[in-house]
């Protein structure tokens, strides 16, 4: 009889699968969250509550059908949970001054937890709490990722390869440092809210770099992290529409991750963007991407992602390698100078520059930017060097500078890159002495 009536509801509610009823739950955890976090506080308390709950949702509903509010259920069922836990820890800790500043949520007279009118303003709430100043930058990755990307410790874990212990640790020390700072769950106001914004703007935008230029381990790029850096980017910019800088980071994060089907081989090695099928790229990413970075731009002021992403749509406008607007993406490298004192964005000048003006030039910038310890040792430097001074005919120097530029990452991907670039000037150079 129960079976009959969960297919007659499955039936009314209309079938799902277990596909769909994830995908629903990872859009709905951070809206969740952040309802529970708005109305009763305790953080880490309400991170259990919502993973019980959404627990609870993935085994039920594709058994049963979706309920006719999904969020609410989930909403309701956290709630009890959290009610839950935390008579359970005052019990175990039997501390009155705590018991005295836990309202238990059936207690609490502050506005329903899943009130619609929020549920947008929570998730760029919690986005602001992940990124808070206290936090170290791996924390705030750690913290978003986990909280409001919806992805497992493991997961995490897995991304920036370390073991799930320290993971783990991790993000506890960060929830923990939130608790610790009383930050009150509301949106901040002025100066604060602008440096809050920032932070989470550039906690996107590591997530996104890790994810399609991965800095260790077999794989050249992790395509989750790209994905979930794009889902969230367009998330803060659906929230924040009439921000021109949210706009060009999401445009920059787009026009990047258009190229990625052509930048790999079949067997995974990096393919440099000269040397790329552009008939692979996401057309409708560019397409998208180039639209969101022309009505930012005229919006202003005009921030470091709105020129990184003009440099990008000038990059993938462009129909072969050969027909680059160079000159435009030199003059846009000088404006992104002028902003960020960021020894990347000078190497990626000084590539610019070498295409406009010629190899000689790009290497006198190059022995300036030599003289900078940010970056003196970063492999990045030394295979512009390799590639400049392969342009320039000195093919016994590039050799050296790509085994040179080789030792100094530790993606495998790029060491394969690199030592094949330095094997090719070996055969090159042994074929004209022959």
């Amino acid at each position: 009889m129960a079976r009959g009536r969960a297919a007659d509801r499955r039936e009314l509610r209309g079938a799902v699968t277990g596909g769909e009823v994830e995908d629903l739950l990872r859009g709905l955890a951070p809206q969740v969250l952040g309802a529970l976090v708005r109305r009763y506080g305790h953080f880490a308390t309400a991170e259990d509550a919502t993973q019980e709950a959404l627990l609870a949702a993935a085994l039920q509903w594709p058994e049963e059908g979706l309920p006719d509010n999904p969020r609410g259920w989930l909403i309701t069922v956290a709630s009890r949970r959290l009610t839950d836990l935390l008579r359970s820890e005052q019990a175990r800790r039997q501390r009155e001054d705590t018991v005295s500043r836990w309202t238990l949520p059936d207690q609490w007279l502050a506005p329903a937890a899943d009130r619609p009118a929020a549920e947008s303003d929570d998730t760029l709430i919690l986005l602001f709490m992940c990124c808070h100043p206290s936090l170290s930058p791996a924390s705030q990755i750690a913290l978003t990722l986990r909280a409001v990307g919806g992805l497992t410790t493991a997961e995490i874990a897995r991304a920036f390869l370390v073991p799930e212990a320290t993971m783990t640790r991790r993000i506890t020390r960060a929830k923990h440092r939130i608790k610790d700072s009383g930050l009150p769950f509301g949106m901040p106001s002025g100066e604060d809210r602008a440096e809050r914004l920032a932070a989470v703007l550039h906690v996107l935008y590591l997530i996104f770099n890790e994810g399609y230029a991965s800095t260790s381990g077999p794989a050249l790029q992790r395509t989750e992290l790209t994905t979930e850096a794009i889902r969230l980017t367009r998330l803060v910019n659906r929230l924040l529409p009439d921000d021109a800088e949210v706009a060009g980071l999401l445009s920059l994060m787009l026009l990047t991750d258009a190229r990625r089907p052509a930048r790999t081989g079949p067997d995974g090695s990096l393919i440099p963007m000269a040397e790329q099928d552009r008939t692979l790229w996401h057309t409708s990413y560019i397409t998208e991407g180039i639209a969101l970075i022309t009505n930012a731009l005229p919006r202003g002021p005009t921030g470091p992602y709105q020129l990184q992403a003009a440099i990008a749509a000038l990059h993938d406008e462009a129909p072969t390698a050969a027909a680059t607007d160079w000159p435009q993406i030199k003059a846009l490298y000088e404006l992104l100078m002028r902003l960020s004192d960021n020894p990347v964005v000078t190497l990626n000048h000084t590539v610019a520059a070498a295409m406009v003006e010629g190899p000689a030039a790009g290497l006198a910038l190059l022995d300036e930017l030599e003289k900078d310890a940010r970056i003196a040792e970063d492999h990045r430097l030394h295979a512009v060097r390799a590639h400049l001074q392969e342009m320039s005919g000195d093919h016994r120097a590039a050799r050296a500078a790509y085994e040179a530029a080789a030792r100094r990452t530790s993606s495998l991907q790029q060491q394969r890159y690199l030592h094949a670039k330095a094997g090719a000037l070996t055969t090159r150079a042994a074929e004209n002495t022959s």
